[in-house]
């Protein structure tokens, strides 16, 4: 499984989420492999991921980069809360 996490800049907030989604994987018993994305990069770096993950400010724009697409988009409202990325990602991957 892969997983996209993406920010503005693909630096410090997609890195953050990378390795909070990493974590509650991990507590879900799951494993996938996790790599972060700027917005410019996303189509290509998502071309074969099932989960692309970003904030709500982005996920228009995220949607609108990436046109039609398999990956499932999950919008994250707090990148720092492992709680809240896990129950997103057992949903849609359970």
């Amino acid at each position: 499984m892969r997983i996209v996490a993406v920010c503005g800049l693909g630096v410090g907030t997609s890195a953050i989420l990378q390795g909070n989604a990493e974590r509650a994987l991990s507590r879900l018993g799951l494993s996938a492999d996790v790599t972060a994305s700027d917005l410019a990069g996303v189509r290509e770096a998502a071309a074969d991921a099932q989960v692309v993950l970003t904030s709500t400010e982005l996920a228009d724009r995220v949607r609108e980069a990436l046109g039609r697409t398999w990956a499932e988009i999950i919008e994250v409202e707090n990148y720092f809360d492992v709680d809240e990325i896990g129950r997103k990602l057992e949903a849609s991957l359970g």
